[in-house]
């Protein structure tokens, strides 16, 4: 390698610390003032200081268009079909990037690249027999040049670079400058691989630590639950996440959606077959997904995906039996999960179906030992205090031939009434004590509606006032409750996006077996919201599946009325 009188001997050390393949790929750089060299060794120390995937990615690409003096430029990233299924650009700006539209999936000239993994330079692109061309809004491109980026023996993707700065065509040069940037950039990627794996496996360790630690003092399963849905969350960098348990009927219930649009999910009551949480059921095993929006196995249930691209799904087991399935999802253009990433969650899931089977088992510990206290309770008033009272009372009413005076004798007859009311509710008390009362095992709706409103004030800037009326914890059952808290959330939502409104009143009343929720705000109404009205047609869905109605008015005073109202099941009369 020729002398570069321009470098400092500060960068000496650091070149000869690079590895042999890369000295010996440089060394094929000609250029007499050294500065093409001394590009491409910032370039790989910049792409080599980097421990995210996604911030390398970015780097690589962003440093080739820098050494080979390019406007344009890309990396591909290939999946297991042989498509791309990330797609990093540089050079255009968001706005022209989204004009595009749609990602390019490897067809044409890129596709070219991914079927023969070896150096591609071009004068003109569009002479090429594998040329498409270029959709509407696309930058006019001529010159090309793409390199594989090669992951120790597999092909992870390539880098595509068009137009070359000043006109003309890319040369030579310019092809073993990229050439070696992407050596570089397959060990840059490998070892920022190698270093997510190993910190996300010791984020799981300490997940599964905590969730062990918070059962010791036994923990709910719903804050057992929480907590699982908040790690994985947290770990994989998803922007939804969801946990799904099985319900009856061959269904899976959404109990739980923490992110994005969750209030689109919890409560939701889907079948198995057509919902990407049953499609991991029947398979048995994670499933990802590039496009949840538009994934084919997705194919029941209300619009819900808007807006969001990777997705995952692994089943929680513990033997034989199916605890749950745990649901996480991207932002659209966000990196696609992994099978590298995602091959700890499913151990995860594992420990976290057990953990569900042990808070279970805790429970139903604790119950027993609460009724046989409720047992040993109602025996004590059945054999001790019923009967000292019914002593009293026969003494009082024997009594009462010996007293003379009319209205002492009228007080003891009413004491012997008094005592058999008291015995009556004795009694009363013991058959509660000795009734299972599976009710206090959830959360009642009526907490669950005011838990609903202090999550929505953060959003709002203000609380709504609420009113509740009827027996809404007993006699509501746990579908129809999951629908009318996201239909509130779906409602509350609106409100903060669109309405302007400085207040809120929300009304939730069971009268005559119908249960109405009815959210009014003070805002710009309806039409003054603009917007998209795909959440109203949800919360219609929703009504319809319930056998309810959706009503949504103008007050005279200005705002937006939303009614939602469906009756309770018939089979809750038996």
């Amino acid at each position: 390698m020729g002398e570069n009188p321009g470098r400092t001997d500060g960068a000496r050390p650091l070149l000869h610390a690079l590895p042999r393949e890369l000295l010996e790929r440089l060394r094929t750089v000609q250029e007499p003032s050294g500065r093409s060299q001394h590009l491409l060794l910032e370039a790989i120390l910049s792409v080599g200081a980097g421990l995210d995937v996604q911030q390398v990615l970015r780097q690589i690409v962003e440093a080739a268009v820098v050494v080979a003096d390019a406007r344009y430029g890309a990396l591909g990233v290939i999946g297991p079909d042989g498509r791309l299924r990330q797609f990093l650009p540089a050079g255009l700006s968001e706005e022209q990037f989204k004009a595009i539209g749609d990602l390019p999936a490897g067809h044409g000239i890129l596709g070219e690249l991914i079927r023969h993994p070896v150096p591609l330079r071009l004068d003109e692109l569009g002479e090429h027999p594998a040329s498409y061309g270029f959709p509407p809004h696309h930058p006019a491109m001529h010159s090309f040049l793409g390199v594989p980026i090669r992951v120790r023996d597999e092909v992870f993707g390539n880098l595509y670079l068009t137009e070359k700065r000043g006109g003309g065509s890319f040369t030579e040069d310019d092809e073993t400058l990229l050439t070696t940037l992407a050596v570089a950039a397959g060990g840059a990627i490998e070892h920022a691989r190698l270093y997510q794996e190993a910190r996300n496996r010791q984020e799981w360790l300490e997940a599964n630590s905590e969730i062990v630690a918070g059962l010791l003092p036994g923990a709910r399963e719903s804050d057992v639950l929480a907590t699982i849905l908040d790690h994985a969350v947290r770990i994989l960098s998803a922007d939804l996440g969801v946990l799904a348990l099985p319900a009856e009927g061959d269904r899976l219930r959404m109990a739980l959606a923490s992110g994005v649009d969750a209030h689109a999910h919890r409560g939701l009551v889907l079948p198995r077959h057509g919902s990407f949480a049953g499609a991991a059921l029947a398979a048995e095993r994670p499933l990802i997904s590039d496009d949840i929006e538009h994934d084919p196995r997705v194919t029941t249930g209300p619009p819900r995906w808007w807006g969001l691209g990777p997705a995952v799904a692994v089943p929680m087991a513990t033997g034989d039996r199916i605890r749950g399935v745990l649901l996480l999802a991207r932002l659209r253009g966000r990196a696609p999960f992994t099978e590298p990433e995602t091959a700890p969650l499913l151990t995860f899931a594992g420990q976290a179906a057990l953990a569900m089977e042990l808070a279970e088992q805790r429970a139903a510990a604790d119950q027993v030992t609460l009724l046989r206290d409720r047992d040993r309770i109602a025996r004590d008033l059945h054999d001790l205090a019923i009967q000292r009272l019914f002593a009293i009372g026969m003494t009082l009413q024997s009594t009462v031939r010996f007293v003379d005076h009319p209205e002492a004798g009228e007080r003891l007859l009413r004491a012997v009434d008094d005592l058999d009311e008291t015995i009556k509710i004795i009694r009363s008390t013991i058959f509660g004590l000795r009734t299972r009362d599976t009710a206090r095992d959830r959360q009642g709706l009526r907490s669950r509606t005011v838990t609903a409103l202090e999550e929505a004030s953060r959003t709002l800037g203000f609380t709504p006032a609420l009113h509740m009326a009827g027996l809404l914890d007993t006699d509501v059952p746990e579908e129809l409750a999951g629908h009318v808290l996201a239909v509130l959330g779906e409602a509350l939502s609106n409100i903060a996006r669109h309405a302007r409104a400085g207040a809120a009143d929300v009304s939730l009343a069971l009268h005559d077996r119908r249960l109405t929720l009815t959210v009014t705000d003070d805002g710009v109404g309806i039409r003054g919201a603009g917007g998209r009205r795909s959440g109203l047609r949800n919360l219609a869905r929703r009504a319809e599946d319930a056998g309810g109605e959706l009503t949504v008015e103008a007050p005279p005073d200005g705002g937006t009325r939303l009614i939602w109202s469906a009756p309770l099941p018939d089979d809750d009369h038996r």
